[in-house]
């Protein structure tokens, strides 16, 4: 486990790698899946919880779309003090866990689901549809009748 310390000036020192690192890396750490803890220079407090708060804060803030909307963090003040907050702890993550497990699947059902928002899909799938309604009026074997080209449009022959 890699050990971070913050020190008094905000600064935060890798020392696995004896150097200063910034929130970004920390977030790589995260995104890696590389194990580490933030321990408070003095005192040897776990600041962890308060550093990864401060990454999701800054995602939130950058504008690239909001995990956290506002309804969602009312909701989960309200459940700070509650008898429920236990479990609504355990259902997040468990919640979370089961999306990352499924997420292959979930990006396939999204992709999916943008496809068939593509108007030229949907004109296709339109397309197909009307064609599968008219051959059902066709008694099976025959072809749908043909515009006579001999006939102008008055439906005069040409000869």
């Amino acid at each position: 486990m890699r050990i971070l310390r913050k020190y008094t000036n905000r600064r935060l020192y890798d020392t696995s790698r004896s150097c200063y690192i910034t929130l970004e890396d920390v977030k790589q750490l995260v995104l890696n899946q590389e194990p580490f803890q933030v321990q408070d220079s003095k005192t040897g407090n776990d600041l962890t919880r308060n550093i990864l708060l401060q990454i999701i804060s800054e995602q939130e803030a950058m504008g690239h779309g909001t995990l956290l909307t506002n309804q969602v963090l009312q909701q989960l003040i309200r459940f700070y003090g509650d008898s429920m907050q236990g479990m609504m702890s355990q259902y997040l993550e468990q919640s979370i866990s089961s999306f990352i497990e499924h997420q292959e699947r979930i990006r396939e059902q999204m992709q999916n689901m943008m496809g068939a928002a593509n108007p030229l899909n949907m004109m296709n799938r339109f397309a197909d549809q009307n064609m599968a309604m008219w051959n059902m009026f066709n008694p099976q074997g025959e072809k749908p009748a043909e515009p006579d080209d001999d006939k102008d449009k008055g439906g005069q022959d040409k000869s």
